[in-house]
């Protein structure tokens, strides 16, 4: 008799813990897919935001270059805080954060506003890292890694969900329409979050290294800038030089205060091990090569007739060219967990490398018809779901569960400053293909910076296959 009613508390428990299992998975995706969709809001809105607002498409450029910069300062900062007990809490300060910072940029108000709105916006981005925390430890494992991977996916694809419905909203009710997407989707994730998130797992402790904080942020703030700021390098190159050399200094003081420190920001000597130092250079180079070709084919649609070359797309029309990007990179995304079973997570990285480097290539050899470029722009989506849904796999592979947030965090940071200068490196190439007089590259300069792209995902894919020879070593006794 007492077997029975014990018998059906723990079906009953069990049976709940499944449906909090289902409902907290698609809260997961949905809130990575929020921060990812409006931080990359600035995109489409450049030239509309300095018509608005009467600023030059240098300042406006800012509404997207603010919202990376916090992101990649936050990101480190909460992924510590994420690893210690009161993570929901700093999930729903964040996302309310994000909300307050979208308000501002529906409210009439100054550009300052705006910019201060963005990188409020920005530091949703910190989130995703959290949100594989929150998957690590409250799913089963075999559940978990598939959840991670879709939603380290989703934070990349999130761009090509946003960009054309802010684009359309932009054409018919102006800025302040389209970042009012922003206000109601963020308020949406906070409400989400609020109902969803569960309680970190006890006895977790996170201490914020305050010194080891500043010093990141600063050298973050000198390295994003720098990339950001494209006629800094070419107007004044012994002040962009020396920028440079203070951030490297900057990220030497910043490793070795965290090497000393009992509580890191972040764990310098677990990034050191081979495995996760590995994964994290080809995310820097990949990152370098994906967000290149995404500049380069955007760019390429948008650009008028009258260059020779180009498609005349309106903003709206070029963000529809992202569709194929968005699709094809959730079904690498939906694959990869199933391969996984088969091949190495480092194989899948230089496999997916590899695939990114054909989106270069065609590129390169066939842009003169519309439909090629959205060819490119699916294989280029396809790789970078690939890339994104193994690279988890590698760091996490050997990084203790207490350490998920922190360990992906640092792998998002690195993703970020390579996102930024593989933009700047195209708006470089381009820059030096632009004849004298002229407002618009050549179509050559296009087909350099392909080739550049080319040169980087090879990088990408030896620094996998490396990965891929030292595993089996690594995993014998």
């Amino acid at each position: 008799m007492t077997g029975q009613p014990v018998g059906g508390v723990a079906v009953k428990a069990f049976a709940v813990a499944r449906s909090e299992a289902r409902l907290l998975v698609p809260a997961l995706m949905f809130i990575a897919l929020v921060v990812a969709a409006v931080a990359s809001l600035g995109t489409p809105l450049i030239t509309s935001v300095a018509t608005s607002f009467h600023v030059s498409l240098g300042s406006a450029q800012w509404t997207l270059t603010v919202a990376l910069l916090s992101g990649a300062v936050a990101t480190p900062v909460l992924g510590r805080l994420g690893a210690g007990p009161h993570r929901r809490a700093t999930i729903l300060a964040t996302l309310a954060v994000v909300v307050a910072g979208s308000a501002l940029t529906v409210l009439p108000l100054p550009f300052a506003w705006l910019l201060a709105g963005r990188a409020a916006q920005g530091v949703g981005l910190g989130l995703t890292a959290l949100m594989m925390g929150v998957a690590r430890d409250h799913l089963p494992e075999e559940r978990s890694a598939a959840v991670i991977a879709l939603i380290s996916v989703v934070s990349v694809i999130g761009a090509g969900v946003g960009y054309p419905l802010a684009a359309l909203l932009a054409e018919l009710g102006g800025v302040r329409a389209a970042y009012g997407l922003g206000l109601v989707v963020t308020a949406a994730a906070l409400l989400t979050a609020w109902r969803s998130m569960p309680e970190a797992p006890e006895g977790r402790s996170a201490h914020v290294d305050v010194a080891g904080a500043v010093v990141l942020a600063a050298a973050l703030l000198l390295v994003l800038f720098l990339a950001g700021e494209r006629n800094l390098w070419s107007r004044h190159l012994v002040v962009a030089a020396g920028l440079a050399v203070v951030a490297v200094v900057l990220l030497c003081v910043w490793a070795v205060i965290e090497l000393r420190s009992t509580t890191p920001l972040v764990d310098v000597r677990a990034v050191r091990h081979p495995a996760v130092a590995g994964a994290n250079l080809a995310m820097f180079v990949a990152g370098i090569g994906m967000y290149l070709l995404l500049t380069l084919i955007t760019r390429y649609a948008q650009t008028p007739h009258g260059a020779g070359y180009g498609f005349g797309l309106t903003t709206f029309v070029a963000g529809l060219v992202l569709i194929p990007f968005s699709v094809l990179g959730f079904v690498a995304g939906k694959l990869t967990p199933r391969i996984r079973t088969r091949i190495a997570d480092p194989l899948l990285l230089a496999g997916s490398a590899v695939v990114v480097g054909g989106g270069f290539a065609l590129f390169a050899a066939a842009r003169s018809d519309l439909a090629e470029l959205f060819a490119a722009m699916g294989v280029l989506g396809f790789g970078v779901g690939g890339f994104s849904a193994a690279m988890p796999g590698v760091i996490l592979a050997v990084t203790p569960k207490s350490e998920t947030s922190s360990a992906m965090s640092f792998n998002y940071v690195v993703r970020s400053v390579g996102y930024s200068l593989g933009s700047a490196i195209g708006g470089l190439i381009l820059a030096a293909g632009t004849g004298p007089g002229h407002l618009l590259p050549d179509d050559s300069a296009y087909t350099t910076a392909a080739l550049v792209g080319i040169g980087a995902m090879a990088i990408a894919t030896l620094t996998s296959l490396a990965l891929a020879r030292r595993r089996p070593s690594e995993t014998n006794p």
